[in-house]
């Protein structure tokens, strides 16, 4: 039987964020559920499952924009442990928040560059 949009980001979810994604979508329950459920299907059901860019791709370019709208620090920091779940090395992470320094400048890109240094940290790494 073929997975369904919410089954096939479930699985998704939980292959890039891992229990930070079941958090989101927990604490979204009381007040959001429908929030939740789309953040399943449609952001990693559809998006999230097409084959033109693998999963450090999407997490790169994720981390671009997010560092690009600013004031994102929690998305951010999903987003960073999301990255490094899958495979992402922390140089490569940092090397993404530099290349963004001549499009939005430094303070976003020292925003974003703090953020990556908690989630460091609290990785042990």
């Amino acid at each position: 039987m073929e997975k369904n949009r919410y089954e096939l980001g479930l699985e998704k979810l939980g292959e890039v964020d891992g229990d930070q994604g079941d958090k989101v979508i927990e604490s979204l329950k009381d007040i959001a559920p429908d929030l939740g459920k789309f953040i399943i299907e449609f952001a990693f059901g559809d998006i999230y499952t097409r084959p033109a860019l693998d999963l450090q791709e999407r997490e790169l370019v994720t981390l671009s924009c997010l560092t690009t709208l600013g004031a994102t620090e929690k998305q951010l920091t999903v987003h960073i442990n999301g990255a490094l779940n899958v495979g992402i090395g922390q140089e490569k992470i940092i090397e993404t928040f530099i290349q963004c320094i001549p499009y939005v400048g430094f303070p976003r890109v020292l925003n974003a560059v703090f953020v990556a240094k908690e989630v460091f940290q609290s990785r042990s790494f």
